[in-house]
């Protein structure tokens, strides 16, 4: 929201200077953005030319002798064709920025002739279009001056970062009176309009509506005779100062309005409009042809204003082409109305339309001040282009009702801390226009119609917080707490700190991605359900809710490598979504690595080689990724296990799942399915996991806290090898499973570390090396003992798998 001082002081009584009213806005919620003191114009100073004589050397331009008031006259070219002797205008000397041409002046030489600054057009100086010819004032304009004093150019300009939920204040006098609340100067009130009123406006308006909330209240009103050209000069000045462009008094007025009184006005030049008016839903299809000189496909979903021409306006958002105000405008319809804030900002943002009237309604302007939003335009264009104005039409308004709130004045103290008595509470209500009634502890306040963002007591609570200053609230230390304080942190929050780390440990960097995707995307990886499709989403290949982490970062991947990134390991721990229900919303620990960007070593240098890296990463990669996460998590990995095969998005020879007891998944891992990355446009090497965090059962709680004694046992490891011959299909994970539990006591590890297939172990068979570590506790082991844990072993392994020791 931007507007000049001077502008600000036409609505509030005040000598407080620039920097005190920037400070005190600040102070009371509407935060000032920028300031902008208009020093760029102070160079420029009122000089009159004393002679112009032709150039000796140009035809077309003129050499001037300036008298700028500081001394003798300067000698400047100029090529503008009013320039002349006796004529005052506008100078810029030497070293002076020129705005309109981004140009710093130095002294130059034109033709022969130098030349020491010059004399400017109103374009250069950014105050109009007009480039015809240099500035020319009346002949007592105070020669070596300022022309921005003069001239009124050096107003200078704020500009406020306005909260969605202060509608009232898209208005100077919104602004001016919340200033004037806050003791900073008196608000300025207007007198009501006043003019003669002559027949009827013959117009007939209809609301054609299913919903009356669309719109609950149209004005409406012709003004016949009127001279439709420039507006006056001290409105122009203002609408350009805060970045609007004049076109004529008719139009002008309407911008005014908005900004001066939040109220947002439509005008059409009433020989345009064929028939009577209807507020009704646009038809399927139909278009119109909008003041942007762009032509909208509406739908139902959209209010048009339309007479038996068809549509003439945009209800709310912007007027039509057709029915525009121009210098041949004779008659004017001039229109106040009230729409659905909900609405505008669906059919704004449907339209891709961004307009000063779309912005105020879709926040809620002020119903009450619909008819005196239209008395005062007509009192303005009564004022700048004549005519005679005719009998307003009110159709649909049935007034504001005033919600009351029930005010208790203790609860300032309480949800502030501030110390507010219950008169300055009551003097700072009624000053933003509240009404306070009632005695006591607890009062009634009702609510002016401009405040459509005040409910309950909390919101009149803020109001006394803000203008009685909320810089007045004293800091106070926390509460000290005499012991350690307990567990805050969830176990699932626990949990995802410790995933976070344990990937950032392995190497990995940890992305953050959409939860939104493209539909194709979403069913790729198991999801695209009706039921999280995003109603309004923000683009459309952003129609879905994810259902799983992988697609964000496969994609995140290949953009990377197409920057010349090819190496990279990703991670993410976040939300998915299986269901729009909460206990549908899962947290997911998810990564992929692409290209050679193992643990052991990413990269094309010498040095991986040797250290077995660079080589593209596997399914192997995926799987110690996925098995930290759930080490780290602190679930007992004893009780993990892993079958083969995963998602259809994985795949299906190079994938595993991961499971706690035969019905508990925790994720997924493996390489990824060829035609899933075709699918994404994603090419190269890659592998990934997705570790469901929330799926992990929670610790059994211990009877103690003390950690056990540490005891380590006083005899030498032994390790044993054996290789066991089974079908092709048994599972190597199934014979350290069989192994491990042949002796639990004494066998402490099991690793694979050779898998042969050949003629010699016979078709449909695998032979399977596992090496075993023999852990003694009580004693030394005899070769008995040890030929006994053999054949406990092989029996174990025999018995689960079916295998048979190779000879």
């Amino acid at each position: 929201m931007k507007f000049t001082l001077s502008w600000l002081k036409e609505h509030l009584e005040t000598d407080a200077g620039l920097d005190e009213i920037c400070t005190r806005l600040t102070e009371i919620g509407l935060e000032v953005e920028d300031v902008d003191d208009k020093a760029a114009f102070k160079p420029f100073v009122i000089a009159r030319v004393v002679s112009a004589e032709k150039h000796p050397q140009a035809d077309r331009l003129k050499v001037l002798m300036v008298d700028t008031g500081s001394g003798a006259p300067v000698q400047v070219v100029c090529g503008a064709p009013n320039a002349r002797a006796g004529l005052v205008g506008a100078f810029a000397a030497p070293g002076t920025y020129v705005p309109g041409i981004d140009v710093t002046l130095a002294v130059g030489n034109i033709r022969g002739v130098e030349s020491h600054g010059m004399m400017c057009s109103e374009k250069e100086l950014q105050i109009s279009d007009s480039h015809d010819g240099i500035i020319d004032l009346p002949d007592d304009a105070p020669v070596g001056t300022s022309y921005a004093t003069y001239a009124h150019l050096d107003d200078p300009l704020i500009e406020i970062n306005l909260t969605p939920n202060r509608p009232d204040c898209t208005s100077i006098h919104g602004i001016a009176r919340d200033l004037a609340a806050s003791g900073l100067g008196a608000l300025k009130t207007r007198p009501a309009p006043s003019f003669a009123v002559e027949g009827e406006t013959p117009v007939t308006l209809t609301l054609d509506l299913d919903d009356p909330k669309l719109c609950p209240g149209f004005a409406l009103r012709l003004v016949r005779g009127v001279r439709n050209g420039p507006s006056p000069r001290w409105m122009q000045q203002r609408l350009i100062a805060i970045g609007l462009r004049p076109i004529n008094a008719l139009v002008d007025v309407t911008n005014y309005m908005t900004f001066d009184q939040g109220r947002p006005i439509h005008v059409f030049d009433a020989a345009k409009i064929k028939g009577n008016l209807t507020v009704r839903r646009a038809a399927e299809g139909e278009t119109v042809l909008a003041l942007d000189q762009r032509e909208y496909k509406l739908s139902p979903n959209n209010v048009v204003i339309s007479d038996d021409n068809g549509i003439e306006s945009i209800g709310g958002i912007m007027g039509g082409e057709h029915s525009g105000c121009d210098e041949n405008t004779v008659d004017v319809l001039i229109e106040s109305a009230l729409w659905d804030p909900m609405n505008i900002a669906k059919s704004g943002r449907s339209l891709g339309i961004i307009t000063d009237a779309r912005y105020r309604f879709e926040r809620g302007v002020d119903p009450d001040y619909m008819v005196p939003g239209l008395e005062r335009t007509t009192e303005l264009v009564l004022e700048l282009c004549g005519g005679k104005a005719a009998k307003a039409e009110i159709v649909g308004y049935k007034g504001y009702e005033p919600k009351i709130v029930d005010f208790p004045y203790s609860e300032v103290k309480r949800l502030t801390g501030l110390d507010v008595s219950n008169e300055e509470s009551n003097t700072i209500l009624m000053r933003l226009g509240f009404t306070v009634s009632g005695s006591g502890e607890r009062v009634s306040v009702a609510v002016p119609s401009w405040r459509p963002d005040v409910d309950g007591k909390a919101d009149l609570i803020e109001e006394v917080m803000r203008i009685h200053g909320v810089d007045n609230i004293k800091p106070a230390p926390l509460e000290s707490h005499a012991a350690v304080n307990g567990k805050i942190l969830t176990t699932l929050q626990i949990r995802t700190r410790l995933a976070k780390r344990a990937l950032a440990a392995r190497g990995m960097l940890e992305a953050v991605t959409w939860s939104f995707i493209p539909e194709d995307q979403a069913k790729l990886f198991g999801g695209g359900s009706p039921a999280l499709k995003l109603a309004n989403p923000i683009a459309a290949e952003m129609s879905d809710m994810r259902p799983s982490l992988l697609p964000g970062l496969l994609t995140a991947a290949q953009r990377n490598a197409d920057k010349g990134y090819s190496d990279v390991a990703l991670f993410e721990v976040s939300g998915t979504y299986e269901n729009d229900r909460p206990d549908g919303q899962r947290r997911v620990a998810g990564g992929i690595r692409r290209g050679t960007a193992s643990l052991a070593g990413a990269g094309r240098a010498w040095s991986n080689a040797a250290k077995g890296g660079g080589k593209p990463v596997d399914v192997f990669d995926a799987k110690a990724d996925a098995l930290a996460v759930i080490e780290a998590c602190g679930l007992p990995m004893g009780n993990i296990q892993i079958e083969q095969g995963g998602p259809e998005w994985y795949h299906p020879g190079r994938s595993g799942t991961i499971k706690m007891g035969p019905k508990v998944v925790l994720g997924y891992f493996g390489e990824f399915h060829p035609l899933t990355l075709e699918a994404l446009d994603v090419s190269g090497a890659l592998c990934g996991f997705e570790v469901y965090v929330d799926a992990m059962p929670d610790a059994k709680r211990k009877a103690t806290r003390t950690k056990p004694a540490l005891e380590l046992s006083p005899f030498q490891v032994v390790r044993r090898d054996f290789a066991f011959v089974v079908d092709k299909t048994v599972e190597a994970g199934a014979i350290v499973k069989a192994a491990t539990g042949a002796d639990r006591k004494l066998v402490t590890g099991v690793n694979v570390f050779d898998i042969f297939e050949g003629a010699s172990v016979g078709d449909g068979k695998k032979s399977v090396a596992i090496e075993v570590q023999i852990q003694p506790v009580e004693r030394t082991l005899t070769d008995e003992d040890f030929e006994a844990l053999t054949q406990k072993i092989v029996a174990s392994v025999a018995k689960f798998t079916g295998g048979v020791l190779r000879s």
